[in-house]
């Protein structure tokens, strides 16, 4: 027995946001909405991949310029934004150049790394009054290691044991502290104990440099 006629199924759908065929695309009532549900979702009012990453190109670019660009002022908001993307390929630039020259040391590149970025994280923690992250000592440390990945590349052309090569090893250490030691004083604002920043810096290159060369 049937209890309902065609009239009232009709009316039904129509009720319910229906077309007569079950498809729901009308609402009147705010309900569902059918193939346009996701459409208040904009697809660009997301964030770029690399953005969500923590990669921002033109942020690295800006700290690789600083450090090549020794006679331009550092912006003391420089490292606010404390990405390690950078310091970890010039590490690896570092090493697999140094490789190509017929030197495996990824393993003493890395633990001097992470020694340096612990030892001078308590350093200037101690002799400053603004607080020093762990990631900003990194980031610091290892952009102004791109000095050292230019010697790396010499390593591979010329024989860095010789009196060239001791040249070239100083100058990159005296490049790699300047750049480390201005950023350090400039972000934590210690203008007065430049000296003293860079001296923990040039033992740590120095001791990169001797990766290089021998």
């Amino acid at each position: 027995m049937e209890f309902y006629s065609e009239g009232d199924t009709s009316q039904s759908n129509v009720g319910y946001g229906g077309d007569g065929f079950g498809n729901m695309n009308s609402d009147p009532y705010g309900g569902y909405s059918g193939s346009n549900s996701f459409s208040s979702f904009d697809e660009d009012d997301e964030p770029p991949l690399l953005e969500e990453l923590g990669i921002n190109f033109s942020h690295i670019q800006a700290k690789t310029v600083a450090v090549l660009n020794v006679s331009r002022p550092v912006d003391a908001h420089l490292m606010d934004d404390t990405d390690l993307i950078g310091p970890l390929v010039f590490c690896l630039l570092f090493g697999g150049f140094l490789l190509a020259s017929g030197k495996l040391q990824f393993g003493y590149i890395y633990g001097i790394a992470v020694l340096g970025c612990l030892g001078l994280y308590g350093v200037l923690n101690l002799m400053s009054d603004v607080p020093l992250s762990i990631s900003t000592t990194a980031s610091v440390l290892g952009y102004s290691l791109l000095p050292m990945v230019a010697l790396s590349v010499i390593s591979i052309l010329l024989n860095l044991t010789g009196i060239v090569g001791t040249v070239l090893a100083v100058l990159s250490i005296t490049w790699c502290t300047h750049s480390a030691s201005r950023i350090f004083t400039t972000v934590l604002r210690m203008h007065d104990q430049r000296m003293l920043v860079a001296y923990p810096c040039g033992l740590l290159y120095g001791i990169f440099a001797l990766l290089a060369i021998f």
